[in-house]
């Protein structure tokens, strides 16, 4: 095994140290010229921590790390380009919130690509300004850091904050020698909470189709997960839904009767996840049933206290293939509300600080989108001032909780975002 501490722990000083000294010098320059266009520092993408290959399943993969060099956090949003052939394809990627000065990488997959040679093509950034402190979990850079002989690190962590914090992840940017950057990891196994104080153990793994190279892991980033929101058509209209896994799904597809559900799913890692999906209910007697390959899969299904079905599964180390879920029945969920449950869902967990503001902000956004809430010029504010008042949690819990009406809510953040209190 090779200790991973120490390669981490320099590696991590030395860039810290000619970061300061960089600055400062900077700094210095400017203010001596007395320059006022140096307001701020950008947010990008290092050209050699930006990377596109093929996975070990075949599947062409891009993966990065974003910096933001500025004195406030900012929420990022990735444009990702591959040409394939004669094909283009293009995702865009809602980042989470990145504090002042630090490093969040992503990782996303195209399915889409076909041809042997694509071409990556530089990442383009859009970004708005928040607050968001550094999330209050630490790694700890000791002996138990270790980057082991088949490639993968293990390690530990600590809330060193008051809080508890939910379904924690931990990315990582995987370099080969000559610091080449291989790929992006975060954490297998699923974390549920890590208490204040409390001590809990982490592993990656790398792609199979870098382990060889692997030569030490950098840029160990926190953050609160997210769950993926995904929408389908369905019979008459668009279906809703979640889903929160180690794996990867894209391409959802209902039939024509609009009872089965199909997507492709991937898992690269040399160890077997999770695939919690959350559906809302049509009548309340969905009996679902899963396959992959059309091979039956073990899962359970449960109903949450808001009323959500949930189908959970274990996702099979280095596999990939067509995932059906049946059991939907014709149509769509009764109209008990002109808000999706899943905006109300993120407004209770977001007045009880179980997601970031972002998460909400997503919810908020996508009642502009279908035009639930209007705004004759909504824009994209870049570095406008903002803060989400302390009482909006709990007007939104009072909402989520059916104590005021769906209208008060949507008046409030309609009066909020005219007034640029809340910047979406």
């Amino acid at each position: 095994m090779k200790n991973q501490h120490l390669d981490s722990k320099i590696y991590s000083t030395l860039c810290n140290l000619l970061q300061s000294k960089i600055i400062l010098l900077i700094g210095l320059l400017f203010t001596s010229l007395l320059v006022s266009q140096f307001v701020y520092a950008d947010v990008f993408i290092p050209p050699q921590e930006y990377i596109g290959y093929f996975d070990y399943e075949g599947v062409y993969t891009v993966g990065g790390n974003i910096k933001n060099q500025n004195d406030f956090a900012v929420i990022p949003t990735i444009f990702v380009t591959v040409i394939d052939g004669e094909n283009m394809f293009t995702k865009t990627i809602p980042h989470v919130p990145i504090p002042p000065r630090t490093d969040i990488p992503f990782k996303t997959k195209f399915p889409e690509v076909t041809g042997d040679a694509p071409v990556l093509l530089e990442a383009e950034l859009k970004f708005v300004k928040t607050q968001k402190d550094p999330i209050s979990i630490q790694i700890l850079y000791d002996k138990t850091l270790i980057t082991h002989d088949d490639g993968h690190v293990s390690g530990r962590i600590r809330n060193i904050g008051n809080e508890t914090i939910f379904n924690p992840k931990i990315l990582a940017l995987v370099h080969g020698n000559q610091s080449k950057t291989l790929d992006v990891v975060s954490n297998i196994k699923y974390i549920d909470k890590i208490e204040p104080g409390q001590i809990l153990e982490f592993s990656m793994y790398p792609d199979h189709s870098v382990t060889d190279d692997v030569f030490y892991y950098s840029c160990f980033a926190p953050l609160d997960s997210t769950v993926v929101p995904v929408t389908a058509k369905k019979n008459t209209g668009n279906f809703d839904f979640r889903y929160d896994s180690g794996a990867w799904y894209s391409a959802a597809k209902f039939n024509e009767e609009g009872t089965s559900l199909t997507m492709r799913g991937y898992n690269s890692y040399p160890l077997e996840t999770y695939a919690n999906f959350e559906f809302p209910q049509i009548s309340g007697k969905e009996k679902f049933n899963v396959t992959i390959n059309d091979k039956p899969v073990k899962f359970t299904q449960s109903v949450d206290n808001m009323g959500f079905w949930h189908v959970v599964f274990t996702v099979e180390p280095t596999s990939q293939g067509i995932l059906k879920i049946t059991g939907f029945e014709k149509g769509l969920p009764p109209e008990t509300s002109k808000i999706p449950q899943w905006v109300r869902t993120n407004a209770n967990w977001w007045s009880t600080d179980q997601i970031t503001d972002s998460e909400f902000l997503e919810g908020i956004d996508f009642l502009f989108e279908k035009g639930i809430i209007f705004k004759s010029s909504k824009e994209i504010t870049v570095q406008s001032n903002w803060k989400i008042p302390s009482w909006v949690k709990t007007t939104s819990l009072w909402w989520s909780e059916d104590k005021i009406s769906d209208d008060d809510f949507l008046k409030m953040i309609e009066n909020l975002v005219k007034r640029k209190i809340i910047v979406i």
